[in-house]
């Protein structure tokens, strides 16, 4: 059955989109068509969209869902007359949170993402572009500079988490490779052991990296699963040598594997 979903925002829409694919990741038997709609930000949009939502309940033969952050009433009202099941995501929070504080909300539209802290922002970028320019090994010098390395096999995940980490976290993330070279001699190089104390050894199944790498290189040697078997195999050695923590991508996403390294890098400070 597929049911269309609609996230909508005077604004950007990221915060009703975020949480919305959350409370959807519960119901995975359903197919959901969805729909981004930021910006609406007057009636005559509403209305708009109103007309779209019919059209999805006409097509769909159930209403559409929507996930929404609105905080114009009139705008509100608008969408909740249209024929959907609508989800403020803000409405349950934002008034007891202002009891709690003893002060109204500003009601400002935006402000979830907003630069509301400069310094902050200019620290993500900042840390995007290094974990730009240290990707795949290419400044193993500048490791030092780094708040995180993460060392793996080919495709096992490392350049997606290094931005992650950059972009969510404000974390230079830089990233070494395992070439053959290192598994000829089971060694990384001095650089890498220097960076021990950062150091976070990605691991994946065989199986599932044979799938990442015959996307990239279609009946390859590299793509083979004996070659797979044999270079998460090497590294693994390594690993134990090195005797840094692993974390296995095989079934976490970015966003779980940063959590974990995160967690990790608060627990050595504290």
């Amino acid at each position: 059955m597929r049911r269309t979903v609609f996230y909508v925002s005077e604004s950007t829409g990221i915060t009703a989109e975020t949480m919305g694919h959350s409370l959807l990741s519960q119901f995975e038997a359903l197919d959901f068509q969805q729909v981004y709609m930021p910006h609406i930000n007057t009636e005559a949009r509403a209305h708009a969209l109103v007309q779209r939502m019919q059209e999805a309940f006409d097509r769909d033969g159930a209403r559409p869902i929507v996930f929404a952050t609105m905080l114009d009433d009139r705008i509100r009202q608008v969408l909740r007359d249209g024929n959907c099941f609508y989800m403020e995501l803000f409405e349950g929070f934002i008034e007891p949170l202002a009891v709690e504080l003893g002060m109204a909300p500003s009601r400002q539209s935006g402000r979830s993402h907003a630069i509301t802290k400069p310094s902050s922002y200019t620290k993500r970028i900042e840390a995007i572009n290094f974990a730009m320019s240290n990707d795949d090994g290419i400044r193993p010098d500048n490791f030092d500079h780094a708040d995180v390395v993460l060392i793996g096999v080919s495709r096992s995940g490392k350049t997606p988490t290094c931005l992650y980490l950059a972009m969510h976290y404000g974390l230079r993330s830089a990233n070494y490779p395992l070439t053959e070279e290192d598994f000829d001699r089971d060694d990384v190089p001095p650089e890498v052991w220097a960076s021990r104390r950062k150091l976070f050894a990605l691991t994946i199944d065989p199986q599932r990296l044979q799938l990442i790498r015959e996307e990239r290189r279609p009946g390859s040697d590299y793509a083979s699963l004996a070659r797979c078997q044999l270079d998460t195999k090497r590294a693994q050695a390594i690993y134990r040598r090195l005797d840094v923590p692993v974390l296995n991508t095989t079934s976490q996403s970015i966003e779980e594997i940063s959590s974990h390294i995160v967690k990790a890098i608060r627990n050595k400070i504290d």
